[in-house]
């Protein structure tokens, strides 16, 4: 389908494919997609071939990943790329100590206010921490945007990573080389590097996260011991159909993130204008219960997430919706985690998320609602990042309240809430700008100081008696 105008022509009812790691094709006008070879010598209507590459060619065929574009003409077609000015200072691929710092100290951050100046999702977006290096392929980057402004006469490509989007405030018109997904909150979408695209506000004021990852891709975890089914259902991913805009766009710009930084280059045409295409390298969304790779959409709520039935409490992986994984088994560079509405049964258990040290580090998220274990302070749209071995759990109150409630507390649904985690096996550095954020939470500490000391010692008599064991004491 051709249209002339991209953000006034998305319908209520886009149409999508769906799957995880499927090989989709996708043609606007039937007929598009060459038969039988993916670069014939003349293409229908005369397209152009064109392949974008998301891992190596001779990577292995189970992890091999690229799609065919047949377009109006190539995206080679446009000026030199040149810095663009003014420079976004708050981005970040390559961490060290000339652009941030560790601290092993617990963060949080209040949600940020939207701007009031007009600024679009690029000028919006800002990185928070992050590990490793977009030049050597491993590492890292987790950003936030807060944004009033649909882009326009332009579009965004990164070349360092893939971008895992989690929209907190406000609708997502994304528009790809591969179609358009609408992206609310309470879904994801995956844009894979590479991609160029564009993104619509429809209702103004948004604000939300942003994982970047170098190097490795995201893929639905393993099941294990659960089986066959679970989790994020790989039929719950959503990915679009193919759709482009033809027509003259002078002084069009494809603003592009290269090594961190962001530099522009003009052209006379949409970058939209892919008739046809097939492939298994495409966006993609989910809803917080699915997500996929392929400019991919999941809702997040068909998760089937899983839980203990008995007691104590489960390890976050339980609910991981999607992985990076690294070349050492079980450890990712990158794991999204969820918690979402559920049932909490676990007999004679601290129901709550245990206290805590752990080897990875985790920066946690709400999207709505509220978090189990912090009774105050965490509210939707802001953030908290508690890095590797660094000690966190529950606050003050929610540990007093569910003690309160003894053993015989019976089963507790968790609704309304919508939680997330982006969790690492690096060690994440932090920029400047959110460590001296006037939305930083200074007095986060605070919500542990009250937990007080609840150790009985030895309940004795006057014989000596140990009465916790019966026997006498020996002095």
């Amino acid at each position: 389908m051709e249209c002339s105008s991209r953000s006034s022509n998305f319908p209520s009812d886009l149409e999508y494919q769906t799957g995880f790691g499927n090989h989709f094709s996708s043609e606007a006008i039937v007929g598009a997609l060459p038969q039988g070879q993916n670069s014939p010598l003349i293409c229908p209507f005369g397209l152009y071939a064109e392949q974008i590459s998301g891992t190596s060619f001779t990577s292995p065929r189970k992890l091999n990943q690229r799609s065919w574009l047949y377009r109006i003409k190539p995206s080679v077609t446009h000026e030199p790329f040149r810095p663009r000015m003014p420079r976004h200072e708050k981005l970040v691929s390559e961490f060290n100590q000339s652009n941030s710092s560790a601290t092993p100290t617990q963060l949080r951050w209040k949600p940020v206010k939207i701007p009031e100046t007009p600024t679009d999702f690029i000028d919006g977006l800002y990185t928070i921490c992050g590990a490793g290096s977009s030049y050597l392929r491993h590492g890292f980057a987790i950003h936030m945007y807060t944004a009033n402004k649909s882009m326009e006469n332009s579009a965004f490509c990164n070349a360092d990573g893939d971008f895992l989007i989690v929209p907190q405030k406000g609708r997502l018109w994304i528009t790809t080389e591969c179609g358009r997904l609408q992206v609310c909150p309470g879904e994801i979408v995956t844009l894979p590097q590479g991609y160029r695209f564009a993104v619509d506000l429809p209702d103004g004021p948004s604000r939300g996260y942003v994982a970047e990852t170098f190097g490795t891709h995201l893929q639905l975890p393993d099941l294990g011991p659960i089986g066959a089914n679970g989790l994020a259902a790989p039929r719950d991913f959503l990915v679009p159909v193919a759709w482009y805009e033809d027509g003259s766009r002078p002084g069009y710009t494809i603003v592009q993130k290269y090594g961190g930084e962001l530099f522009t280059a003009k052209q006379d045409f949409s970058p939209f204008n892919v008739v046809a295409w097939h492939g298994n390298y495409v966006p993609y969304k989910a809803v917080p219960d699915v997500v996929y790779f392929l400019n991919l959409q999941y809702d997040l709520s068909k998760f089937c997430p899983y839980n203990t039935v008995l007691m104590d409490h489960s390890d976050p992986s339980i609910n991981t919706v999607l992985t990076a994984p690294t070349d050492k088994p079980g450890v990712a560079l990158l794991d999204f985690v969820i918690f979402p509405p559920r049932w909490l049964v676990a007999e004679h258990t601290f129901r709550p998320p245990y206290y805590h040290r752990n080897c990875m580090s985790e920066f946690m998220g709400l999207i709505y609602g509220g978090y189990e274990a912090k009774a105050d302070g965490f509210h939707p749209g802001g953030a908290s990042l508690h890095s590797c071995m660094t000690p966190h759990g529950p606050d003050t109150k929610t540990y007093e309240a569910t003690i309160a409630l003894g053993n015989e507390a019976g089963p507790h649904r968790i609704a309304d809430t919508m939680a997330f985690m982006f969790e690492s096996c690096l060690i994440p550095r932090v920029c400047p700008w959110a460590l001296e954020s006037p939305f930083m939470d200074h007095d986060y500490y605070q919500c542990w100081i009250g937990l007080k000391s609840h150790f009985s010692g030895l309940s004795m008599n006057e014989d000596n008696v140990d009465l916790q064991k019966g026997k006498p004491i020996e002095r």
